[in-house]
């Protein structure tokens, strides 16, 4: 790029963000009464006199165009009172008389009836469209100052892929024009509803609530990205939430108004936007703050998501508005770019008592409950999408999403602590003269160094310069494929997850059916493991366990929780469709990795998968010390809930059992039966252990009843009522394992004709 064209773009995008900060400005001064307003000026404008001058001219002139805004509405039936011989708007580009001699106010096609709301960019009303339908629509007028040939041109230009969302969250824009006086407008569908700060405040929804309604909204967020749409102003008031039918129904407005209304930076030839400052200031992300240049892409959004949930959380945004505001151009910048905000639960742990207090009404909880619902998991999530480098932030709103509903759901979210380098990178951030320093002293030594290196190897270096040449376009070459068939590689996998989003499972399946096992990573695990689940819904153990292999190779080797719980899917699924042999290799494995953890919870799971058929003496020799683990937990964890230690019993009574330990096994059976029994297929497993073990100690009738009772069981549950959930009766691989253990039993007790 020629120079004068760099300093041209440097120029505009800091006239840009300059012009943005002053409607900021305007926008908060004008919520303000006179006598506050000079304060105000005095201290955000920081002792500029040019800012200063130019924003009282713009509040005079928007003193005396008050009377455009304040205009007398004519009623329709159901409406306010009527007003006679109302006064039309003032170059309005068309009047007709409502019948009865009255003047109606009329813009285009549409018919005013009331004020709705006003805020900095324009009034809102409800009016009434006449053609070529009849209709109740919101019709938005934007204040002086905006080029109306331009957001018109570019409202036409983003019309079309408007028109493609299609979504129940998402307000449809319909029209846009402008009228004789040239004040641009747009047609929105009317929303009934409040901003959805203000709906969970008043109906008091708890923390669970505000997160079902949360997710809604990012789906909808999601949908507008996948249509090429960027919001630009997510917050409250642009998020409008109604009771339909008992359920809270969001609608997020104003999409494309942002896009429509923001102005281009160069001729018809420069189609990127560089360096907009849209958005309410503690909405706003680090990059629209920022002056480098650098484009606003789908992820401001999700930053201003995580602004949202936090609101959702604490009844605080992150910065203040106004703070931020009155801090000033430079340093309400620098804000937004370099703080960072105090996590949500360290910011209702640091409030006074009787603020938390009604926080903690408005949750329908106590402030304790609120602060340990809020503290770890939901931390993680809100401080992953306010991540000042947006590469950090959730790739997309539906990610963010799908990590809300592992929270609700128990599960391990994708959020997790920062890693001691980022932690390294956010110290140089804060310390940058003195690591400048240090890096100025360290290259000055590394050079030094270098160049006595390179003097020393000059010749050897020339003679072998020729080899390396060709040895590295080689290695290009290579590097370029690579990255090439990862891409598509990647791509594939992103294409399923979104396929997956969209409830075409089958679609999803098909297109990663023969890729090979990517590397390590949850969302990709999440997806095979959604994958795998689905086939074994139908039936397919085949294509189960090939999702499931899959699935155990990209697991994160360090969460063990996952892991261990993926293998009970496994182990049932590969001996279901009869791979005896991978079944053995599977769980040969599975004991030599976790042979030496001293964790209970994947000690007894590796126990209890390893023994879904009889294994051989030297396999329960290494099976002992992970069985000594579990059975340890039982007497040590005194905090271990009932159903976890119901399900311990039963691995280890299953261990006795098949080291031919009847007697142990008996009691393992019933210390298992002596806790909270309200899991049905662990009831149904232990029935089968019981009934087995019943047989070897001589109590034949008793095993041939126990037998034919958990036989009942599983048929009810197994063959007509198959769940992939829990809901109290077990997961779908709980019942698999059930069904593996009635045939070992069912041939055990009915050998002899028994």
């Amino acid at each position: 790029m020629p120079a004068h064209s760099a300093y041209s773009i440097k120029l505009i995008v800091s006239v840009t963000v300059a012009k943005q900060i002053e409607k900021a400005l305007f926008d908060t001064a004008l919520e303000l009464d006179p006598a506050a307003r000079a304060a105000f000026l005095e201290q955000a404008c920081q002792g500029s006199a040019e800012l200063r001058q130019r924003l009282e001219k713009l509040l005079a002139a928007y003193e005396c165009t008050r009377d455009f805004f304040d205009i007398k509405l004519v009623n329709l039936p159901g409406e306010l009172p009527a007003t006679n011989g109302a006064t039309p708007i003032p170059g309005a580009p068309d009047q007709r008389p409502t019948g009865e001699g009255e003047n109606t106010m009329v813009i285009g096609h549409y018919r005013l009836i009331q004020r709705l709301g006003e805020g900095g960019c324009g009034v809102v009303y409800l009016a009434e469209q006449e053609t070529p339908i009849r209709r109740k629509v919101a019709l938005k007028i934007i204040r002086l100052g905006m080029d109306t040939e331009s957001v018109i041109a570019r409202f036409e230009a983003e019309r079309q892929v408007l028109a493609l969302m299609d979504h129940p969250h998402i307000a449809h824009v319909l029209d846009a024009g402008a009228t004789e006086t040239g004040r641009p407008f747009f047609v929105m569908e009317l929303v009934q509803g409040v901003k959805v700060t203000t709906f969970c405040n008043q109906d008091n929804l708890d923390t669970r609530q505000r997160l079902n309604l949360f997710i809604q909204i990012c789906h909808a967020v999601q949908h507008a990205h996948q249509k090429g749409i960027i919001h630009r102003d997510i917050k409250p008031s642009n998020i409008l939430v109604a009771r339909h039918d008992g359920t809270f129904v969001p609608k997020v407005i104003d999409f494309g108004i942002a896009k429509a209304t923001e102005g281009r930076l160069m001729d018809d030839t420069f189609h990127t936007a560089v360096n907009q400052f849209i958005g309410t200031p503690a909405y706003m992300s680090p990059e629209q703050a920022d002056s480098s240049g650098l484009d606003v892409d789908t992820r401001s959004d999700i930053y201003s998501l995580g602004v949202l949930l936090y609101e959702l959380l604490t009844g605080r945004t992150p910065f203040d508005s106004k703070k931020l505001i009155e801090s000033g151009v430079d340093e309400m910048r620098r804000t937004l770019r370099e703080s960072e905000p105090q996590p949500p639960s360290s910011l209702l742990t640091t409030m006074g008592n009787t603020e938390l207090t009604q926080i903690a009404g408005q949750h329908h909880a106590e402030p304790p409950r609120l602060i340990s619902s809020v503290q770890g998991d939901l931390d993680w999530i809100v401080m992953k999408a306010l991540e000042k480098d947006r590469r950090r932030r959730y790739e997309t709103a539906n990610g963010l999403a799908m990590d809300v509903q592992r929270y609700l759901n128990n599960e391990p979210v994708i959020a997790r602590p920062p890693s001691n380098f980022y932690k390294f990178q956010k110290l140089v951030r804060r310390n940058k003269i003195t690591f400048l320093a240090i890096t100025a002293v360290a290259l000055a030594l590394l050079i030094g160094f270098s160049i006595s290196t390179w003097l020393y190897l000059q010749e050897h270096e020339a003679r072998q310069r020729a080899v390396l040449a060709e040895e590295q376009q080689i290695r290009l070459r290579e590097e370029a494929d690579h990255l090439r068939l990862a891409a598509e590689y990647r791509q594939k996998l992103t294409q399923a997850a979104v396929l997956l989003s969209r409830d075409k499972t089958n679609e999803a399946d098909q297109l990663v059916a023969d890729l090979p096992a990517p590397e390590p990573n949850l969302e990709y695990a999440d997806l095979f493991r959604t994958l795998g689940d689905w086939q074994a819904a139908n039936r397919h153990w085949k294509l189960a366990a090939d999702r499931f292999r899959v699935l155990t190779q990209i697991n994160l080797p360090d969460d063990w929780d996952i892991t261990t719980l993926d293998y009970l899917r496994y182990g049932p699924v590969l001996l279901a469709y009869g791979d005896v042999g991978g079944y053995q290799q599977f769980r040969q494995s599975a004991i030599n990795h976790y042979a030496k953890t001293t964790n209970p919870l994947p000690a007894e799971r590796v126990v209890k998968i390893s023994l879904l058929m009889p294994a051989d003496p030297a396999m329960l020799r290494t099976l002992q010390p992970l069985a000594e683990v579990a059975s340890n937990s039982l007497v040590t964890d005194l905090s271990m809930g009932p159903s976890l230690a119901a399900w311990r019993s039963f691995s280890l009574g299953l261990m006795a059992y098949r080291m031919q330990d009847y007697s142990g096994a008996e009691k393992w059976c019933e210390k298992s039966m002596a806790f909270e029994n309200g899991n049905v297929v662990r009831a149904v497993n232990l029935q089968l252990v019981r009934a087995m073990t019943d047989y070897q100690l001589g109590k034949k009738e008793t095993a041939r009843n126990e037998l034919a009772l958990a036989r009942k069981q599983i048929g009810s549950h197994f063959d007509n009522d198959w769940e992939l959930g829990d809901g109290g009766k077990g997961f779908w691989f709980d019942w698999l394992f059930a069904r593996i253990l009635l045939e070992e039993a069912a041939a055990l007790i009915n050998r002899h004709g028994g």
